[in-house]
Protein backbone atom coordinates (compact mmCIF):
# COMPACT_ATOMS: atom_id res chain seq x y z
CA UNK A 1 0.00 0.00 0.00
CA UNK A 2 2.71 2.31 0.60
CA UNK A 3 3.97 2.33 -3.01
CA UNK A 4 0.02 3.08 -3.86
CA UNK A 5 0.38 6.13 -1.69
CA UNK A 6 3.52 7.49 -2.98
CA UNK A 7 2.36 7.05 -6.79
CA UNK A 8 -1.11 8.51 -5.66
CA UNK A 9 0.53 11.69 -3.65
CA UNK A 10 3.83 12.10 -6.21
CA UNK A 11 5.57 11.85 -3.15
CA UNK A 12 7.84 9.02 -4.77
CA UNK A 13 12.09 9.74 -5.56
CA UNK A 14 11.28 10.91 -8.83
CA UNK A 15 13.20 14.25 -9.75
CA UNK A 16 10.29 16.37 -10.09
CA UNK A 17 9.22 15.74 -5.40
CA UNK A 18 13.23 15.24 -6.00
CA UNK A 19 13.22 19.01 -6.84
CA UNK A 20 10.62 19.99 -4.12
CA UNK A 21 12.12 18.95 -0.91
CA UNK A 22 15.84 20.51 -2.58
CA UNK A 23 17.15 16.83 -2.75
CA UNK A 24 17.56 17.44 -7.41
CA UNK A 25 19.01 20.51 -9.49
CA UNK A 26 15.57 20.64 -11.15
CA UNK A 27 12.52 18.11 -11.72
CA UNK A 28 13.25 17.55 -15.30
CA UNK A 29 13.88 14.12 -16.64
CA UNK A 30 17.56 12.83 -16.94
CA UNK A 31 16.64 10.84 -20.29
CA UNK A 32 13.98 12.87 -21.67
CA UNK A 33 14.36 16.68 -22.63
CA UNK A 34 11.89 19.12 -21.17
CA UNK A 35 9.78 16.76 -19.68
CA UNK A 36 9.18 16.81 -15.81
CA UNK A 37 9.56 13.12 -14.26
CA UNK A 38 6.53 13.06 -12.35
CA UNK A 39 4.32 10.04 -11.96
CA UNK A 40 2.45 9.91 -15.26
CA UNK A 41 6.21 10.12 -16.97
CA UNK A 42 7.17 7.36 -15.24
CA UNK A 43 4.76 4.87 -15.77
CA UNK A 44 3.07 5.95 -19.52
CA UNK A 45 5.94 7.86 -21.03
CA UNK A 46 9.57 7.15 -20.29
CA UNK A 47 11.56 6.15 -22.77
CA UNK A 48 13.93 3.82 -20.63
CA UNK A 49 11.28 2.26 -19.51
CA UNK A 50 10.41 0.50 -23.27
CA UNK A 51 10.34 -2.67 -22.52
CA UNK A 52 8.73 -2.75 -18.45
CA UNK A 53 6.19 -0.53 -20.26
CA UNK A 54 5.42 -3.40 -23.03
CA UNK A 55 5.56 -6.38 -20.29
CA UNK A 56 2.86 -3.96 -18.71
CA UNK A 57 0.86 -4.10 -21.71
CA UNK A 58 1.00 -7.35 -22.49
CA UNK A 59 -0.46 -8.44 -19.05
CA UNK A 60 -2.47 -5.94 -18.72
CA UNK A 61 -3.64 -4.70 -22.32
CA UNK A 62 -4.55 -1.23 -23.36
CA UNK A 63 -6.11 -0.57 -20.25
CA UNK A 64 -1.95 -0.43 -18.50
CA UNK A 65 -1.95 2.79 -20.93
CA UNK A 66 -4.62 4.54 -18.61
CA UNK A 67 -3.01 6.12 -14.99
CA UNK A 68 -6.05 6.28 -13.36
CA UNK A 69 -6.35 2.24 -14.34
CA UNK A 70 -3.00 1.75 -13.34
CA UNK A 71 -3.67 3.60 -9.68
CA UNK A 72 -6.63 2.55 -8.83
CA UNK A 73 -7.83 -0.97 -10.40
CA UNK A 74 -6.95 -4.21 -7.49
CA UNK A 75 -5.98 -5.98 -11.00
CA UNK A 76 -2.34 -4.24 -11.60
CA UNK A 77 -1.40 -4.19 -7.86
CA UNK A 78 0.96 -7.35 -9.08
CA UNK A 79 1.86 -6.11 -12.26
CA UNK A 80 2.91 -2.33 -11.34
CA UNK A 81 4.93 -3.94 -8.13
CA UNK A 82 6.74 -5.63 -10.75
CA UNK A 83 7.09 -2.74 -13.07
CA UNK A 84 8.35 -0.75 -10.19
CA UNK A 85 10.58 -3.60 -9.03
CA UNK A 86 12.22 -3.74 -12.67
CA UNK A 87 12.96 -0.24 -13.24
CA UNK A 88 14.93 1.04 -10.67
Amino acid sequence: TSLYIALHTQHIPLHCYLHCIGKAPSPSCPHCPNVDEMVPHYLLGYLQHCREHHVLILALGRNATSLSFLLSDPSTTLHLVQFVNSTK
